[in-house]
């Protein structure tokens, strides 16, 4: 629900209007804070009349190329936001310093509208855990590529040592084939 009614800002709009009050004088006697509040009203009503006062039931969608469009009509005159939101005939000139604030910030990009779920968690967090995976998996890769080369280094050995073992014993039963051929040379 709105905070206020369409009967009640024009009630206030149609008071300025036929010179009952200024709008400090209608702030204070409706209980605003400030007079800023009933300022967009009276704008909004010569701008836009009665239909500007109503609540609009969708959300409007501005192109990028809107929202550009905006920001540089502002940047390149002299014209007020309020101005340039009239011209624009949006009833609400907050938008085109939020959109300024984001082109400001993120280029064209923050004129997008973000599409999708928002995150849970911000970018830099996400990029952290990133690079932290991306680190200790290249940790565990030199770890299995120095196991690796471990595992090597003891697979030659072992084989190795076994050919050394067999030539060894090949070595061992050529001197017992010639010891007993030398012993049935001396027996004859």
């Amino acid at each position: 629900m709105a905070k206020y009614s369409f009967k009640f800002k024009l009630k206030i709009v149609h008071e300025y209007l036929a010179g009952k009050g200024g709008t400090p004088y209608l702030a204070k006697k409706y209980g605003f804070k400030s007079n800023s509040q009933i300022r967009k009203w009276i704008n909004i009503y010569k701008e836009f009349g009665e239909e500007g006062l109503l609540r609009s039931r969708k959300n409007k969608s501005y192109s990028v190329q809107f929202k550009a469009d905006a920001i540089e009509l502002y940047l390149t005159t002299e014209m007020s936001f309020q101005e340039v939101a009239n011209q624009l005939e949006i009833n609400n000139f907050s938008m085109i310093a939020n959109w300024l604030r984001n082109y400001r910030e993120n280029g064209l990009e923050g004129l997008s509208k973000p599409k999708g779920r928002p995150l849970k968690m911000p970018k830099k967090k996400i990029d952290e855990k990133i690079e932290q995976t991306k680190n200790s998996d290249i940790e565990r890769i030199k770890e299995l590529e120095k196991q690796l080369r471990m595992v090597q280094i003891e697979n030659a050995y072992l084989k190795e040592l076994r050919r050394l073992r067999l030539k060894e014993r090949h070595k061992k039963m050529k001197l017992v084939r010639e010891s007993s051929i030398v012993s049935e040379k001396n027996l004859d």
